[in-house]
C-alpha cells in the first residue's frame, strides 16, 4: 500500500483521481486492526469528511533516538511521518512553520527530504539544529574536556533553589564559555551540540538531568515554586557531574544514528534553512517551494512557551520578554492570527502542495479548532480535504461531536488536511 500512495504522489499529487485515492486509502485503513470512522464535518457549511482512527500508534516501531529531546506541547514523529510518506517523495522540502523541538525537521531529514523550519523562539534553533549536524561522541568528549567548570564564578543566588553550588558554577562556567564562543563568532557543530543537550538538561525529574527533581524537563516552574517541592519533598539539590551528563545524554540521543544516516543528515543540514521569525512573515522561503507542511500552531489558553522556557531562555542568553510568542485566548483572534499564518502557507507552497495542520481540542472538548481553521484556511486560498482524526481508542458515533474519548487532546490528534489549488 506505501508503495502505490508513494507512486500516486510522484506522478502527480495533487490531481483528482489522485486525491480520491488518498481519500480511498484513509477510509479503508485497518492497518492497526480498526476499521476508519468516517463523520461529517461538524459544520453543514462544510462538507469535508473526518475520519477517525488509529493512523499511527504506539505499536508502531518506535520514534528514532534523535528525537528525545523535551518540549512543551510537540506531536510524535510518527505524525509527520505519516504524511511524509504518503504525500512526498525523496528530495521534496517538507516545512513546519511553527518548529518547537523540530519534531518535523528532524523526520523529514531522515526521510531524505529537504527540511525548512521556522519559529519566534530561537530557543527553537538551538534545539533542532544540531541533530542535523552531528558530532561523533568523540568530538564531544574532547571538547568538554578543555572546558573549565570549576573556575570561580558569581552565580545567581536564586538558582540555587535548582542546584548544588558546584553544579550551579560548572552551569555557568559552561554557559559563559558558550556565549562568549557565539559572541566571536568561533561556535562549531560540536559545541553547538553541546548547548543543545545541557538545555535539555537544565531541569527534569531524575538524575539524569542538573536540577534537583522537580517538573517535567519540557518546562521549568518558578523559584518559588521550586521552593515549595523542595519543602514539600524534603529535598536539597545534589551534585551533577554535568559533563558526565551531557556525554550520557549525546550517546543517547546519537545511539540509533546509523553513518549512512549521519552522512545524510550532515548533507541536508548544509541546505537546510531554519529561521527565527513569525510564521505569518518569512521572507526567507522562495514562493512555490514547499512540497508539504506539517506543524501543530499554539493553541488557544493552553501552553506559556515563555514562562515554560525562562530557565533555557537565561542559560542560552536570550530575554524572553524580547521574544514575541503568541498567547493566544479569543477564538476570534487565533483564528485571525491562522488566517495570516495560511497566506503565508500558501505562497511558499507548490501548487498542488499540502498542509497538514494539527489542532486540539481546547476549553474541555467544548471547542475543536478544526471549526476555526478550515474557514481561515479557506479564507486564504486554501481546499480543505479532511480532517484526520488519530486516536488509539474510539467508538464510532455519527458525529464528531459524540465521540466522549476524543474530547481530551492527550487521547488524539486532530489534522485538517489542506491543499493549494494548481491554479489561482
Amino acid at each position: 500500500m506505501e508503495q502505490k500512495v508513494l507512486s500516486f504522489a510522484q506522478e502527480n499529487h495533487a490531481s483528482m483521481p489522485l486525491l480520491e485515492q488518498l481519500h480511498r486509502e484513509i477510509a479503508a485503513f485497518k492497518e492497526y486492526g480498526k476499521e476508519t470512522a468516517c463523520l461529517e464535518f461538524p459544520h453543514p457549511a462544510v462538507r469535508i469528511p473526518v475520519y477517525v482512527n488509529e493512523f499511527w500508534t504506539s505499536k508502531q516501531r518506535a520514534a528514532h533516538s534523535l528525537h528525545e529531546i523535551s518540549y512543551r506541547a510537540c506531536f510524535k514523529p510518527q505524525l509527520p511521518r505519516f504524511f511524509i510518506t504518503r504525500l512526498t517523495v525523496e528530495g521534496g522540502v517538507v516545512y513546519d512553520p511553527f518548529m518547537g523541538r523540530g519534531t518535523t525537521v528532524i523526520e523529514a531529514a531522515l526521510l531524505n527530504r529537504l527540511p525548512l523550519g521556522c519559529d519566534i523562539n530561537p530557543l527553537s534553533r538551538i534545539l533542532t539544529y544540531p541533530r542535523l549536524n552531528l558530532p561523533e561522541i568523540a568530538e564531544v568528549k574532547e571538547r568538554l574536556e578543555r572546558i573549565d567548570l570549576e573556575a570561580p564564578r558569581d552565580v545567581r543566588e536564586d538558582l540555587l533553589v535548582f542546584y548544588h553550588p558546584e553544579t550551579l558554577r560548572a552551569i555557568v562556567n559552561l554557559r559563559e564559555y558558550l556565549l562568549k564562543r557565539e559572541e566571536h563568532g568561533e561556535m562549531d557543530g560540536v559545541d553547538a551540540w553541546i548547548r543543545m543537550v545541557a538545555t535539555n538538561r537544565l531541569t527534569g525529574h531524575s538524575s539524569g538531568f542538573f536540577s534537583v527533581y522537580t517538573m517535567p524537563p519540557n518546562q521549568a516552574v518558578s523559584i518559588e515554586s521550586q521552593r515549595k517541592i523542595n519543602e514539600r519533598r524534603a529535598q536539597t539539590p545534589p551534585p551533577r557531574d554535568v559533563k558526565a551528563i551531557i556525554i550520557r545524554k549525546s550517546r543517547s540521543l546519537l545511539r540509533n544514528v546509523t553513518k549512512s544516516e549521519a552522512a545524510l543528515l550532515r548533507r541536508l543540514a548544509a541546505r537546510a534553512r531554519l529561521i527565527t521569525s513569525s510564521a505569518e512573515r518569512t521572507p526567507g522561503i522562495e514562493d512555490n517551494t514547499v512540497h508539504l507542511v506539517v506543524t501543530s500552531p499554539p493553541f488557544l489558553d493552553v501552553v506559556n512557551y515563555r514562562q515554560d522556557n525562562w530557565l533555557r531562555c537565561w542559560f542560552n542568553g536570550i530575554d524572553p520578554r524580547s521574544v514575541n510568542i503568541w498567547q493566544l485566548n479569543k477564538p476570534e483572534e487565533w483564528q485571525e492570527k491562522m488566517t495570516g499564518v495560511f497566506r503565508e502557507l500558501k505562497r511558499v507552497l507548490v501548487p498542488g502542495g499540502w498542509v497538514a495542520f494539527e489542532v486540539g481540542e481546547v476549553r474541555s472538548g467544548k471547542l475543536l479548532l478544526e471549526t476555526l481553521a478550515v474557514p481561515a484556511a479557506m479564507r486564504a486560498g486554501l481546499v480543505p480535504e479532511m480532517v484526520i482524526v488519530n486516536s488509539q481508542a474510539f467508538t464510532k458515533t455519527s458525529n464528531c461531536w459524540g465521540i466522549e474519548n476524543l474530547k481530551k487532546g492527550t487521547n488524539s490528534n486532530r489534522i485538517v488536511l489542506l491543499r493549494k489549488p494548481l491554479s489561482g
